[in-house]
């Protein structure tokens, strides 16, 4: 979807001005930003939410319905969307069941592990009429909507001719509780799997929506197997394009450069002008809250899902562009092949530690 932007929140689902009623399932890391999301925006309430672990549901007792699993909490009925929040390897079981159940559902990237189950839950959206968005936040960043903005318009004489897009960070610092992420059968694998998913729906909004192939991958695991570092190229008929990704990285840079064919380039710091950890999220995820509850009108609610299936093939592609070329020589994940080499106009922000949770 193309992000969206205002003050106002979501509007009310019925004429009688009821908040849409909101459904969370999974109380981990991520879900404090959900939370708080639909207590500033007038448009939402959160009516229920789901955990397995009984001292994740504890705060929220006596506050609003506390399930111990997804399916008890969609058979009790009443919600308007359901947030799917649960480690990777279970999103496409959550999604499914909400989709029969008539739910609309917002799921953190990835959409699945796997293309078939993408396109399983893809066929599901469109069987049973009900929007699928995954929750690339990114795409609702000040930052990068300000570079959107001074992107040459279609038909301009000046074009886009590369964009390069880069998540670094160690991934240890933002996980909290969450240790699912270092588990590949859980997480999907490592910093392609999880960060791939936002880096490459960047490349996609910058791009056009037509499908960019994976022309070149460099993947850097660890001894356990976990991808921690990649540098994956990308081309096509939008340009061309460059991620950078690592989990191994003393510090946090987000950022997006594009490059137009007159040779100017283009700069956007995610984390400019908020230096607290993950402070950027907050208006992050209020746009994503805002996207969910517009889905309703579109005409074909189906379509929402492309996004995420577009990012989940090209995690795909990349895998396999690594399996294709052989297993690798013995490397340290650290500065694969110049990986972190300036390119942007300005000096980014090199180094940013976490404060303290």
């Amino acid at each position: 979807m193309t992000p969206t932007t205002g003050d106002d929140g979501a509007a009310p689902r019925t004429g009688g001005g009821r908040p849409l009623r909101l459904g969370i399932a999974g109380l981990g890391v991520i879900s404090r930003f959900y939370l708080a999301a639909a207590e500033r925006l007038p448009g939402w309430e959160v009516a229920a939410v789901c955990d397995l672990r009984e001292e994740a549901l504890a705060p929220y007792r006596g506050r609003i319905a506390c399930h111990p699993g997804h399916r008890d909490l969609l058979a009790a009925g009443g919600l308007d969307a359901l947030v799917v929040a649960v480690p990777n390897h279970a999103h496409a079981e959550v999604c499914a069941d909400a989709l029969r159940a008539g739910v609309p559902v917002c799921v953190e990237k990835p959409l699945a592990l796997e293309p078939a189950d993408g396109r399983r839950l893809a066929a599901l959206s469109r069987e049973h009429g009900v929007p699928l968005l995954t929750a690339f936040h990114r795409r609702y960043n000040d930052r990068v909507l300000d570079l959107l903005d001074r992107l040459p318009p279609p038909g301009a004489p000046v074009r886009v001719e590369s964009v390069r897009v880069r998540y670094l960070e160690r991934i240890e610092e933002h996980i909290g509780a969450d240790t699912w992420y270092l588990d590949p059968a859980r997480c999907g694998g490592g910093c392609v799997a999880d960060n791939g998913p936002n880096a490459f729906d960047l490349v996609r909004l910058v791009l056009g929506e037509a499908p960019s192939e994976v022309v070149a991958a460099d993947v850097v695991r660890d001894a356990a197997g976990t991808d921690r570092q990649a540098v994956v190229e990308l081309a096509g008929p939008g340009g061309r394009a460059r991620v950078e990704l690592d989990w191994s990285y003393p510090g946090e840079v987000k950022d997006v450069l594009v490059r137009l064919d007159d040779g100017t380039e283009l700069y956007a710091d995610m984390l400019d002008g908020r230096p607290g950890f993950k402070e950027s999220l907050w208006h992050e995820y209020e746009g994503v809250l805002r996207d969910l509850a517009r889905l309703r009108d579109l005409p074909d609610p189906s379509r929402a899902v492309e996004g995420g299936l577009a990012a989940l093939e090209l995690v795909a592609a990349v895998y396999a562009a690594e399996a294709a070329a052989g297993p690798p020589g013995p490397r340290t994940p650290h500065e694969p092949h110049g990986m972190h080499e300036p390119h942007e106009p300005r000096e980014p922000r090199a180094v940013r530690r976490p404060e303290s949770r």
